[in-house]
């Protein structure tokens, strides 16, 4: 989580209008089945996919939870990376399934399930600076790997930290996500359904915002400290939060491209959100990972108990998926939705 930015890349503007039309012929070719070998451009690089996997190890929340949703449950060996319980409908599928780590696996515990596919969330953990190692690392292993494009497309990870978006981020790419899954493992037909179902939710939900727009509501993230008197890791303006908040038609305060900037309780003060978001997580990383340390601070600080959405009462507390890239995005939607509408700041 560092403050470096990047210029926008060619290539990667150019990946994200060739990733949407191929998000686009795969619907377009949900009933037709797949034919392997199946190629697939993925975070400018080439995967191949011999046959439908049966051993996935899949890094990262949002993408196992991807594949529980796709009844694909029975083909996941083993997870990693979780922020908080698995939701409750994969309950029972998730039990079954071996833990390598609740934050970061490494790389030979991951290739000691004998993976015919590994898939994860962020290019932190395997990318250009991999934590778990970088993809040439699984090629000399002949393990394919798959990385969301919900953190590459419209993104710059290079450099430190959680990486840089220099394009919004939409929930189109977690439609590409799901479709490029349904294509790998031969189940196009429940991706449609599933993307189908997530679009509906998510029109609804900014359909009960729709008067909020040209109000100029502003609105603020605050996902942690690492001190919990320090600075706030807020929301970005290109990120999943920034996203949501621009599907409810209000404007989020924070304007740097940097994912999760650290900013000071001052400067939150000076632009004043009208709501602020609280991210609720079981992870404790950092002191202000627990909810109730958020809430005790807001009320109790000189500077932050005096904005006007601590004062008001206008505070959203959401789930830490709602800022992730997944399915959890429209979770975030509906709920943040929900908030503001007793607010008193739709007419």
């Amino acid at each position: 989580m560092t403050k470096t930015t990047f210029p926008l890349i060619g290539r990667r503007a150019f990946a994200l209008a060739l990733g949407l039309l191929a998000s686009a012929a795969l619907a377009t070719d949900a009933s037709a089945g797949t034919t392997y070998p199946l190629m697939l451009e993925n975070c400018g690089h080439k995967v191949v996919i011999d046959h439908a996997p049966t051993r996935v190890v899949s890094v990262g929340q949002a993408q196992t939870e991807i594949l529980y949703a796709l009844g694909l449950g029975d083909r996941v060996v083993a997870s990693a990376l979780w922020f908080g319980p698995v939701a409750k409908p994969y309950e029972a599928v998730n039990a079954g399934v071996k833990r390598l780590a609740d934050n970061d696996p490494s790389f030979e515990a991951v290739v000691g399930q004998e993976p015919d596919l590994v898939v994860a969330m962020y290019e932190w953990h395997i990318g250009p600076n991999g934590i778990i190692g970088k993809r040439d690392r699984f090629d000399a292993v002949k393990v394919p790997v798959y990385v969301s494009p919900t953190d590459c497309v419209g993104k710059d990870n290079t450099g430190a930290g959680d990486g840089v978006r220099t394009q919004m981020y939409s929930t189109e790419l977690l439609y590409r996500n799901i479709r490029e899954y349904g294509a790998i493992f031969d189940v196009s037909e429940r991706a449609e359904a599933l993307v189908a179902s997530l679009k509906a939710r998510e029109e609804a939900a900014a359909r009960t915002l729709a008067r909020l727009k040209g109000r100029d509501v502003s609105m603020a993230l605050w996902f942690s400290s690492k001190d919990i008197k320090g600075d706030a890791f807020l929301a970005g303006k290109n990120g999943v939060p920034a996203y949501v908040m621009a599907q409810l038609g209000a404007r989020n305060i924070i304007t740097t491209e940097e994912e999760w900037p650290l900013v000071g309780w001052e400067t939150i003060a000076a632009n004043d959100p009208d709501v602020l978001v609280l991210v609720k997580m079981d992870r404790r990383r950092f002191p202000a990972d627990d909810i109730e340390a958020k809430l005790n601070f807001l009320k109790t600080d000189p500077v932050a108990s005096q904005l006007s959405a601590v004062k008001n009462g206008r505070i959203v507390i959401v789930d830490v998926g709602a800022t992730r890239p997944g399915m959890d995005t429209v979770d975030g939607i509906e709920a943040i939705a929900k908030a503001v509408q007793g607010f008193g700041l739709v007419n």
